[in-house]
C-alpha cells in the first residue's frame, strides 16, 4: 500500500483511488520548486458550475514549509527564509505527527474580522519570540500539499491533495486548514464582498498543482487591488510627516509606466519608515517613459519598491481612481509588476 494512504481510511482511500489520474510517485527533489508555488491568475470574469472548489482569498504572505525529520524550513514565495519572523508556525509544524512533508499555505493576521496585511508587516521579516507581550498573533492557513512521506502529490487533483493535507497535519492554532465550498461562484463571490473578504480563490478540482502561474487558480477580487513600482514621492503639506504621496506605476515590456498617486492609507508610522526608505534610493532622473506624471514637488526615486494598493477603477487616461495604500509588498519584484486586467476600466 502507497505510505500516504495510511492516513486515509477505507472510503477515502477509495474516494482518493477514483480521483487520481496518476498515482503519487517518489519526489525528485530537483523538480519539487518550492521556492516557486502554483500561483492564480486575477480574472474579472466569476467563474461557476460543477468542478470548482472556492476558498476564501487572505490577506497575507504566501509560506511554503518544507519539514524533513526534525529540520523544517519556511519560505516566502521567493524563496526568502521566514524562520526568524513566525517562530510559532516553525513550532506547530515540527510538532507534527508527520514529519517529512511540503505545505502551501497563507500567513496572516487578523484585523477583527477581516486579515490585514498592515498588521502582518509588523511580524515580516522581524526576529521574533513566540511569547513576545503584544506581539501580532499570526495563523498558517494551509491549502495545498505538493509532497507527502516523500511522494511527489503534484499530479493528484486539487480535491485530492486538500483531502490529504486535512488527514496528514493535525490542524489547532496557529495551523489552520483552509475550507472550501462548492455552489455558484457569483453567489459566492457576492457572499464574500457582503463579508467584507478581500475576495475568493477559484480552484478547479481536478487541476494539478503547477509550479508558476496557472488558470486553474482563478483570483476574484471584491475590491480591485494590485502591486505597482514605486517612481516618486511628493512633499508633504499641512503637517503631515514623511511625504504628501507616492507616485507609482507598473511595467509594459521594458517601460515603465506612471499610474498616478497614492496619498490616502498611511498611519505615521509608516509615512516616516518609507521617508526613509525613499530618501536612499532618491535620484535625479523619472524612472517614467510613459503615462500622465503628476508635477507639483516631486522627487524621483529608483524603481526598487514594490506597493500593494487599492483602488476603485482605471481612469480614461491610465490614472488609478481613488486608489489606497495597503502596505509594502517584499515578495515581488518590481519588474515583475504589470497592469492586471480588471474589467472595470474607466
Amino acid at each position: 500500500m502507497d505510505p500516504i494512504f495510511a492516513f486515509l481510511d477505507d472510503a477515502e482511500r477509495a474516494q482518493l483511488q477514483a480521483l487520481a489520474c496518476d498515482a503519487p510517485r517518489p519526489v525528485d527533489p530537483a523538480r519539487t520548486g518550492p521556492h516557486w508555488p502554483m500561483l492564480a491568475t486575477p480574472s474579472h470574469d466569476t467563474v461557476s458550475g460543477p468542478g470548482w472548489l472556492y476558498e476564501r482569498m487572505l490577506d497575507g504572505e504566501r509560506c511554503i514549509a518544507i519539514r524533513s525529520g526534525h529540520e523544517l524550513r519556511l519560505n516566502s514565495r521567493t524563496g526568502q527564509r521566514l524562520n526568524q519572523a513566525y517562530p510559532e508556525l516553525v513550532e506547530a509544524l515540527l510538532k507534527q505527527r508527520c514529519d517529512d512533508f511540503v505545505v502551501d499555505g497563507e500567513v496572516v493576521a487578523f484585523d477583527g474580522p477581516r486579515t490585514s496585511y498592515r498588521r502582518l508587516q509588523q511580524r515580516m521579516r522581524r526576529p521574533a519570540k513566540t511569547c513576545e507581550p503584544g506581539q501580532v498573533a499570526v495563523f498558517l492557513y494551509l491549502f495545498d500539499l505538493p509532497v507527502l512521506l516523500g511522494q511527489d502529490c503534484r499530479r493528484l487533483p486539487q480535491a485530492s491533495r486538500k483531502l490529504l493535507l486535512r488527514r496528514a497535519i493535525d490542524f489547532a492554532d496557529p495551523l489552520r486548514f483552509t475550507t472550501h465550498r462548492e455552489a455558484n461562484g457569483a453567489d459566492l463571490l457576492r457572499e464574500a464582498c457582503e463579508r467584507g473578504w478581500e475576495g475568493l480563490i477559484a480552484k478547479r478540482a481536478d487541476a494539478p498543482y503547477a509550479n508558476g502561474r496557472s488558470e486553474d487558480w482563478l483570483e476574484l477580487k471584491c475590491e480591485h487591488r494590485q502591486a505597482f513600482v514605486v517612481g516618486g514621492f511628493t512633499e508633504p503639506r499641512g503637517g503631515r510627516p514623511g511625504f504628501g504621496a507616492l507616485v507609482v506605476g507598473y511595467y509594459h515590456g521594458d517601460t515603465l509606466v506612471c499610474a498616478g498617486k497614492v496619498g490616502t492609507g498611511f498611519d505615521n508610522q509608516t509615512l516616516h519608515d518609507l521617508r526613509v526608505a525613499l530618501g536612499r534610493i532618491e535620484c535625479d532622473m523619472p524612472p517614467f517613459e510613459q503615462g500622465p506624471l503628476p508635477v507639483d514637488g516631486l522627487h524621483w526615486v529608483a524603481p526598487e519598491l514594490v506597493v500593494e494598493v487599492a483602488f476603485t477603477e482605471w481612469t480614461r487616461d491610465g490614472r488609478l481612481r481613488h486608489p489606497r495604500f495597503l502596505g509594502l509588498r517584499r515578495d515581488k519584484p518590481a519588474r515583475a509588476v504589470v497592469r492586471e486586467a480588471t474589467g472595470k476600466d474607466g
